[in-house]
């Protein structure tokens, strides 16, 4: 009884883990519909999933402050520069001396680089919070998956809790077993 109720609680959690996934179309079975609970929900969850994850894991916030660090406004400054010096000593004629209007705009680059930057970065993310939905993306690519992938896709990234929820049912169903065969063994006693 014990191995029978093993192997009944394994195959058991194997259906139910399948059941969540297929049938993919809904199946009319005396007259009940029957489909996977992915295959059914899939937009509420996706949206789900969507909203989780940019309220609880990555808000737009987070984003911003991890583009907006400051060793960037320096990176962008000096590629300011580095640009304006190139495209100085590429159409400048010659009897114009490149070196001084070059630093000429390399001290003016400085001086009002770093507020010009701030300012741009605030619009930018202004701009970028209105149009960017973090939430709405993932929902958006979630919902463009095939079914059969958004399957595989979950089942590789829980395959080891799926195995565990296997496991358990066959260990649950032992026990079971082994409960009714000592219930049995009492019984006819």
């Amino acid at each position: 009884m014990p191995i029978i109720g093993g192997f009944i609680g394994w195959i058991t959690n194997i259906l139910a883990i399948k059941l969540i996934f297929w049938p993919i179309e809904p199946l009319n079975i005396f007259g009940l519909k029957f489909q996977g609970i992915i295959p059914k929900r899939r937009y509420e969850i996706a949206k789900n999933i969507g909203n989780a994850l940019e309220s609880e894991i990555l808000s737009f916030e987070e984003v911003a402050k991890i583009l907006s660090n400051s060793s960037l406004k320096y990176e962008i400054l000096e590629k300011i520069k580095f640009i304006i010096n190139e495209r100085i000593i590429e159409k400048l004629p010659l009897f114009i001396p490149k070196k001084m209007v070059s630093n000429f705009f390399n001290e003016a680059i400085d001086y009002y680089g770093l507020p010009l930057i701030d300012e741009l970065k605030r619009d930018l993310m202004n701009k970028a919070r209105e149009e960017i939905k973090i939430g709405k993306i993932v929902e958006e690519k979630i919902n463009s998956f095939d079914i059969v992938k958004l399957e595989n896709l979950i089942i590789q990234l829980s395959k080891r809790e799926l195995r565990q929820i296997e496991i358990l049912g066959g260990i649950i169903g032992f026990f079971i077993g082994f409960i009714q065969a000592l219930v049995s063994y009492f019984l006819k006693m």
